[in-house]
C-alpha cells in the first residue's frame, strides 16, 4: 500500500526571463515500511521536493497524497496540524528549542497538540536514541550527534506515516553521522517505520531499499536496491 503518492509535482519560481523550474512533473510512490533515498547534486531540486512532500511549501501544480489524502486541499492551519501528526521531519540543523530539555523537545509535538505524552513511549524513545543520561539537558549542552538524536526522537514520538529526513548527517562528523543512519535504519527495520531520506552521500543512499535520483528538477533514475 502506498503511504505517499507524488503526482506530476511542479514548482516554478519567478516569472518571465527570471523563471526557474525547481521541480518538473515529478511522480513516484512510497510504500509502507519502505526506505527510500532521494539523491541529487546541489540545486537538483531535492530540497524543494522535501519541502513540498512535508507540506512546508506549496507546488505550482501537481499533488501530494499521504494515506490517500491530498494535503494541498487543506488550509495552512489544517496542514500544520496534519504535518505535526503524520510526518516526522528531521532537518540538517536539528531545529531544537534551546530552552527545552531533551525530554521536552522530544514530546513537543504532543504538547503542541495539547495531548498528554505517553511516558512509556518516551522511555522507549530515550533508550533507543541513547539519551537516557541526557534527559534533563538542554540542546546547548549536547554534542551535534546528540542533538540530532533528539530530533530523531521527536520525529518518532507521534508514530508518523513516514519520516522525512533532509541531509540528517550533513552537519555531523563521520562517526556521529553513521550512528544517526544506524538509528534511522533500526526504526525502519525493527519498527517498520517508513523512511524517506534526502542525501548527497552515495554510501548512505546505498543502504536504502530504493534510490530515486533527481537532476534539474526531474527524476532520472528510480532503482530498487533490495526487496
Amino acid at each position: 500500500m502506498a503511504i505517499l503518492e507524488v503526482k506530476e509535482l511542479t514548482k516554478i519560481y519567478g516569472s518571465g526571463d527570471n523563471q526557474v523550474s525547481a521541480l518538473d512533473h515529478v511522480s513516484f510512490q512510497v510504500k509502507k515500511g519502505e526506505f527510500v533515498a532521494i539523491v541529487g547534486a546541489s540545486g537538483s531540486g531535492k530540497s524543494t521536493l522535501m519541502n513540498l512532500i512535508g507540506g512546508i511549501d506549496r507546488p505550482t501544480s501537481g499533488s501530494v497524497l499521504i494515506d490517500k489524502k491530498e494535503i494541498f486541499d487543506m488550509n495552512e492551519s489544517e496542514l500544520a496540524i496534519f504535518r505535526r501528526r503524520n510526518i516526522g521531519i528531521i532537518y540538517q540543523f536539528y531545529n531544537l528549542i534551546p530552552n527545552l530539555t531533551v525530554d521536552e523537545n522530544i514530546i513537543l509535538p504532543c504538547l503542541l497538540d495539547h495531548r498528554r505524552p505517553d511516558n512509556k513511549k518516551l522511555e522507549r524513545i530515550v533508550e533507543m536514541t541513547g539519551l537516557s543520561h541526557r534527559r534533563t539537558h538542554f540542546p546547548g549542552e549536547l554534542s551535534g550527534g546528540q542533538q540530532q538524536r533528539v530530533s530523531v526522537g521527536r520525529a518518532l514520538v507521534n508514530d508518523p506515516m513516514f519520516i522525512l529526513a533532509d541531509e540528517p548527517t550533513g552537519n555531523l562528523d563521520s562517526k556521529a553521522g553513521r550512528e544517526i543512519i544506524e538509528l534511522l535504519m533500526a526504526a525502519n527495520q525493527r519498527e517498520k517505520q517508513t523512511l524517506i531520506l534526502i542525501t548527497h552521500d552515495e554510501k548512505i543512499a546505498l543502504q536504502a531499499d530504493r534510490i530515486i535520483t533527481i537532476s534539474d528538477g526531474r527524476i532520472i533514475r528510480d532503482e530498487v536496491i533490495r526487496l
